[in-house]
């Protein structure tokens, strides 16, 4: 079986009101990327994934007046791909929803939140994700009260064949300091976001945790949008949010290779699944964003992990068309986990 994940850049703007994939010449949101060129290659690199499940980080946006399933389904009908059925879980108001679309005969997933909700007071116990946090991080003596923008869609899955796990999809909030402009301001926005994006990690951490505990088979992926080493604040706090989701090695400590990989070897040169542009400077950053941690029982399984880089994985590099969709589709690039789940 093939998972993946994939921040698709600008999904949403590839969609009418109703769903319909708008297959013309307008701009798609993407640099110099027009909506046909973005939907082609993304049709693309879907099929050329063949994935039985994709955890599609910013999908099409769910509110009042669009659906994400609609969507999707219609982008799936549209290149006949096999992950034809869709779903989403907490709405958010991002114009970035998480959602998984997965191939109807093989398997079976339904949306699956786990903790209790809460009222704005919070909870110190790990509520349900739509809901609040109450959390010290012992940099300022006070309570922070933390919610997400982006909630992880938990998902409960069934094989054809009844083997059952549980997946999390999460993207956690930006560092980035918007709107700030003098040198302290931005530090100051800086070190908030980055505090508000540990308490998502610790909070994350701890549902993990519980499933590790009841023995629950579980993947967690998505674009975590940290690793080791990527700023400076990570200094102030100890650790990256990939170090706290993950855990300590052992028994109750999830895997990944590119991520494990980063912690332990921060002044080597190291994978990447995101490439952007940096116009100030002419030239583009690459970083390590998105990962597929595994609990220690599918670990056990030996997957292999693959990170669909056009210039570094030598099978897509060999493809001109497969390299040149990869790079209009998205600044990211997918990541894939191969694993018998049967």
């Amino acid at each position: 079986m093939r998972i993946a994940t994939y921040n698709v850049e600008w999904f949403n703007n590839l969609f009418d009101d109703a769903g319909l994939p708008q297959d013309d010449s307008g701009w798609s949101g993407r640099q110099d990327v027009t909506r046909n060129q973005q939907l082609t290659a993304l049709g693309i690199v879907f099929s050329a994934l063949n994935a039985d499940a994709v955890m599609v980080i910013e999908a099409p946006d769910h509110n009042g007046k669009r659906a994400t399933v609609p969507a999707l389904e219609n982008f799936a009908r549209m290149f006949d791909l096999r992950v034809k059925k869709a779903l989403v879980g907490f709405q958010n108001h991002t114009q970035q929803e998480i959602a998984l679309m997965y191939d109807p005969y093989v398997l079976d997933a339904r949306h699956d939140p786990v903790g209790d909700p809460t009222g704005k007071k919070g909870s110190v116990d790990a509520p349900r994700f739509d809901s609040v946090f109450r959390i010290d991080l012992d940099v300022d003596a006070t309570e922070d009260l933390v919610s997400f923008s982006k909630p992880p869609l938990e998902v409960a899955l069934r094989t054809m064949h009844g083997s059952e796990f549980r997946m999390i999809g999460a993207h956690l909030k930006s560092k980035a300091p918007h709107g700030a402009r003098t040198r302290d301001a931005i530090m100051r926005a800086a070190i908030a976001n980055r505090r508000k994006q540990l308490a998502q990690a610790i909070w994350l951490r701890r549902r993990v945790e519980g499933h590790l505990e009841a023995g629950d088979p579980l993947i967690v992926l998505g674009d975590l949008n940290d690793g080791p080493g990527l700023d400076e604040y990570e200094y102030l706090f100890g650790r990256s949010s990939v170090e706290i989701v993950m855990g300590e090695e052992g028994e109750l400590c999830l895997f990944d290779p590119h991520a494990r990989r980063a912690v332990q070897s921060r002044l080597a040169a190291l994978p990447s699944t995101a490439r952007f542009f940096m116009a100030q400077e002419n030239r583009y950053l690459q970083a390590l964003l998105d990962y597929i941690m595994i609990s220690p029982d599918l670990r056990a399984k030996k997957p292999a992990w693959r990170i669909w880089h056009p210039f570094d994985d030598a099978r897509c590099f060999a493809v001109p068309e497969l390299r040149e969709a990869l790079l209009m589709a998205s600044d990211h690039f997918p990541v894939t986990l191969d694993i018998d789940l049967a």
